[in-house]
């Protein structure tokens, strides 16, 4: 048969099999690796025989090394600045102290329990200090947790590849050499990094600015311009120092995110598909070529070290570089779980495999096989118990506390009090000088400021709160402001108040699933604002009981029709969340709302007073509500047997 022809059928069968294993996983919501570690070995030389990945040559080295590259330079682009600046001492320790960690306790685990001689003991622990964002980000994807554990996770990820691809080609070096100078071994490292940084920094500022000025070029232009640009940054920090490219692609996409160049959106996602086609590609070919009888022959003492590793070494690891942050236990317990291998600690273990063998060593299969165990291992251990473990830890994201509001309105105040005497964090945003007084009046924290500044975000903690609500007089504004926030900061809820049109106009929008639209269907906030001016309503909170359930939440949703009732907050297993149009109605569920009462108007037309206490026939399933408010009367019937 043709090289030629199979060559071609052996990407044709690579991509297809990639791309379908992205589709299953996607579909079962599993980490993809699985898949395609999977997928790979299917259709590789030990079962089918369909990918013969030794037909590529030198070629496979070309993909690889272009592929990492791009992959990295992707999660540098992809990294959220702000959040890492809360979190920067404990990711600096896990990208220095805890390689050495890793190193140390890898080797040695590898070397007692795998029976591995010292020199491929610590070759192999080179290989696993990394963890890798091919990994990292789609498990993180799936399991939502606390901003400040995702941007430790995600840093780490994206930092240490670099770093433990440079360590790994050192320890090589030495196990070639048979000779260690620690002092010569460590002054390598800082200065295949330094170089690579430098290349980055430069390289990135040069393109950020080239793109800010070529404003002529079409969205679809300028991806392949940044796509062409990376990989001669790439190859040049190759060419002054070998190894030194993979973090010329780190920080070059950090600069190019931080510079902010145009349609960054449409750059991001371009590069996410392209990382995805990359990572499927590799994932197959690397897997393909691997022996399943040299993974069997390594023993149980090689799952031993893997368990080791997993268990004793990345929990001490994890114990030591957050010590002084500011992170709860039940965090680092669960940074100490997740720490997956990916697709660098397989292309390199790869290309280490080659290199002994040609250099007449022994070992360099053993390691391969090694280094995918622990993939296999970790990733499909942690991966698939990493959404339980979260939850049990209670670490997700939505279990997240405060608000950020953005404008300063009689129903936005409330809100506002109503989760500041839970000693939740609350933030007022306003352009208008007496809105903001009036929020500050009522005691509390006010920005006089644009919601679209993101500093401004920043500032007012939303990387950490739970909640978003984007509640000013135009819907249109409010809409935007709010799939802003969902992109740029994630929250765990966003929601807003608009007109279901300009829902329809932007469909395409990333965000757009991630905003909800709050309270009821086309909400009229300026006739519930006058209503709490002129206190012409009532506050209550209604507990649902599961026997008639149906029977309350259908009398509620006629309320609602008739324009008399405004449900406002939920209060569910102990969390204050703002009501959602769409959000089902459980049994236990207290609902706490406003009532429009026009009779206290009336009687003080009549009467001529100032004030008037108003008072409420008994609403079936009504409790006192304990959050006082300047501009209401609470309800004070007590609860019926209905």
């Amino acid at each position: 048969m043709d090289t030629s022809f199979e060559i071609t059928m052996l990407m044709v069968i690579t991509i297809i099999s990639g791309i379908g294993a992205q589709v299953l996983a996607d579909y079962l919501k599993v980490p993809a690796i699985v898949f395609l570690l999977v997928f790979g070995i299917l259709v590789g030389n030990d079962i089918l025989g369909l990918v013969h990945p030794n037909l590529l040559g030198d070629g496979l080295e070309v993909i690889v090394s272009l592929s990492v590259a791009l992959i990295l330079f992707e999660g540098g682009l992809s990294l959220e600045l702000r959040a890492l600046g809360a979190v920067s001492g404990s990711i600096r320790n896990l990208v220095t102290v805890g390689t050495l960690i890793t190193l140390v306790g890898g080797g040695m685990a590898a070397h007692w329990l795998g029976e591995f001689p010292w020199p491929i003991a610590f070759l192999y622990a080179s290989l696993v200090v990394v963890t890798g964002p091919t990994v990292v980000g789609p498990l993180l994807k799936q399991v939502s947790v606390d901003r400040p554990v995702a941007a430790i996770l995600e840093g780490e990820g994206v930092l240490i590849d670099p770093i433990g691809a440079i360590l790994a080609v050192l320890v090589l070096n030495v196990v070639l050499s048979g000779s260690a100078d620690p002092v010569e071994l460590f002054r390598e490292l800082i200065t295949r990094l330094g170089i690579g940084a430098t290349i980055g920094v430069v390289g990135g500022a040069l393109m950020g600015w080239s793109l800010k000025q070529a404003k002529f070029m079409s969205e679809d232009l300028t991806s392949l311009v940044v796509l062409a640009a990376l990989w001669g940054l790439y190859d040049a920090a190759e060419l002054v120092s070998s190894e030194s490219g993979l973090m010329t692609a780190v920080v070059a996409g950090l600069v190019v995110r931080s510079v902010g160049v145009p349609e960054m959106r449409q750059l991001r996602r371009f590069k996410g598909q392209l990382t995805m086609l990359c990572v499927s590609v590799l994932f197959i070919l690397l897997a393909a070529d691997l022996s399943l009888e040299s993974i069997v022959a390594l023993g149980w003492g090689s799952v031993l070290t893997v368990l080791a590793l997993m268990f004793i070494v990345r929990p001490i690891n994890v114990l030591i570089c957050t010590l002084s942050s500011k992170l709860n236990w039940r965090q680092k317990f669960f940074i100490a779980w997740i720490g997956p291998r990916g697709i660098v600690s397989a292309s390199v273990s790869s290309l280490f495999a080659i290199l002994l063998t040609q250099r007449g060593m022994n070992g360099g299969d053993s390691i391969k096989a090694l280094v995918f165990l622990t993939i296999i291992m970790t990733v499909v251990t942690q991966g698939l118990t990493a959404k339980y473990v979260a939850q049990l830890l209670r670490v997700t994201s939505s279990t997240a506390t405060g608000a950020v509001i953005v404008g300063s309105n009689p129903i936005s105040r409330l809100i506002g009090q109503m989760f500041q005497e839970r000693n939740e964090s609350v933030v007022i945003i306003d352009t208008d000088p007496e809105a903001c007084e009036q929020a500050k009046d009522e005691g509390l924290r006010v920005y006089q400021s644009s919601a679209l500044d993101t500093n401004v975000l920043e500032e007012a903690g939303l990387e950490s709160m739970g909640t978003f609500l984007a509640m000013t007089s135009n819907g249109e504004v409010n809409l935007v402001l709010a799939q802003r926030a969902a992109e740029e900061f994630q929250p765990p809820r966003v929601l807003a108040i608009f007109p279901q049109e300009p829902q329809k106009k932007t469909a395409n929008s990333n965000a757009k699933d991630k905003v909800q639209q709050a309270f009821i269907p086309e909400f009229p906030l300026k006739l519930w604002s006058q209503y709490v001016q002129d206190r012409e309503v009532k506050l209550g909170e209604t507990l649902l009981r599961q026997p008639g359930l149906e029977f309350q939440r259908s009398h509620l949703q006629a309320m609602i029709r008739s324009g008399e009732f405004l449900p406002l907050l939920l209060l569910r297993q102990d969390q204050l969340m703002v009501v959602p149009v769409a959000e089902t109605w459980q049994a236990g569920d207290r609902i706490i709302y406003l009532l429009h009462d026009p009779k206290p108007k009336l009687l003080k037309r009549l009467s001529g007073s100032q004030q008037t206490d108003l008072t409420l026939d008994k609403h079936p399933v009504v409790e006192e509500v304990p959050i006082p408010s300047p501009h209401l009367e609470t309800i004070s019937a007590k609860e019926s047997s209905n």
